[in-house]
């Protein structure tokens, strides 16, 4: 449902819920009066919408949510960025009405919805690569192997230099930086490299703020990192990225490498989670359609990766079946899991 026909369909429901003397007097101003300003005020959504999760996901949430107040003057909407586990967190205890995610909810965080009575919908709304960067001033390496990758970044690593990566690598010392335990991204990077979700090695410099770990990494000639394309991407100046050898030869993190599958293992899908309950409300079912019905003008606007063509129809179907069954029962308020729609590439 686009938003101009939410509003046409707000506006009826609210001209049927009026008062008698109000309908009355409306019909006596005739049709002038039915298109003045106290009907276009009801049919205007108001509230607030909650946001947490995925710092990767965050800056595009902004955007959608600095747009759509534009637009809807009545709404605030509120994004926060706890990690996607964080998100997680406190979306299943009731506190948000979205979370956003880095990676799938997993099995933990579908109980713990369940127990607490918060079913939800999952959508796929852009793509990212998660990106293997190093300081600009690096001149000893623009490809760096998943193996290498894993003998850096495992539980019990000792590797403490660049030379012990690679013997023709300076004897540079290794400062490692990475998103902290909350983050869908350590999530996804450690089950990627490592083979276990949250495997890693514990002696590096941890942080829930991209910023800082950009920082970390352009600072110190030895900074070795991981993130969102996006903050690389904003950063270039400060950064290089690594090319990624998976068997296959390298392959640098782009739109096209991402799309086609190329760029493995690190290209993933992000989700925005709209609690069933919450759908029911004018305000969230407003903005999480606003969101999708834009969501490629938004990734672009926002420096992510675009949603691929089989994305692209899960997500049709997906937004389809959330404006058919919210809100009614036996639909998503009743559910007490997600879509559907894995979002793989």
């Amino acid at each position: 449902m686009s938003p101009t026909k939410t509003k046409r369909t707000a506006a009826r429901l609210g001209v049927l819920l009026l008062a008698p003397a109000a309908v009355a007097s409306l019909v006596s101003c005739g049709a002038e009066s039915e298109a003045g300003p106290a009907e276009d005020e009801t049919a205007r959504p108001a509230g607030t919408v909650t946001i947490d999760g995925s710092s990767t996901v965050e800056p595009l949430t902004k955007l959608a949510g600095e747009r759509f107040g534009g637009q809807e003057p009545g709404v605030r909407v509120e994004v926060g960025a706890s990690g996607t586990g964080g998100g997680f967190d406190k979306f299943c205890a009731g506190e948000t009405d979205i979370s956003d995610a880095s990676r799938p909810i997993n099995d933990f965080e579908k109980e713990t919805c369940a127990n607490w009575d918060v079913p939800y919908r999952e959508l796929t709304i852009a793509n990212d690569a998660l990106t293997v960067v190093v300081p600009r001033a690096n001149d000893w390496i623009d490809c760096i192997t998943t193996d290498q990758l894993k003998r850096i970044w495992e539980p019990g690593s000792a590797l403490a230099s660049w030379r012990e990566v690679d013997p023709t690598f300076p004897d540079e010392p290794l400062q490692l930086y990475g998103p902290d335990t909350d983050s869908g991204t350590f999530d996804y990077f450690t089950e990627a490299i490592n083979g276990e979700e949250k495997a890693s090695r514990a002696d590096f410099t941890p942080s829930s703020d991209d910023n800082t770990l950009v920082k970390g990494v352009a600072e110190h000639s030895g900074g070795l990192g991981y993130f969102g394309f996006t903050y690389f991407d904003e950063n270039r100046d400060k950064l290089r990225a690594l090319e990624i050898d998976a068997g296959g030869g390298c392959v640098a993190p782009s739109t096209a490498s991402v799309q086609d599958g190329s760029y493995k293992p690190l290209a993933r899908p992000l989700f925005l989670y709209p609690s069933a309950k919450a759908l029911e409300r004018p305000e969230v079912e407003a903005f999480v359609e606003f969101y999708v019905d834009s969501h490629t003008d938004f990734a672009s606007e926002a420096g992510y990766i675009p949603l691929s063509d089989v994305q692209e129809k899960e997500l049709e179907r997906d937004l389809a079946r959330l404006k058919e069954h919210s809100g009614r029962p036996g639909g998503a308020g009743d559910t007490g899991g997600d879509s559907g729609g894995s979002g793989g590439l």
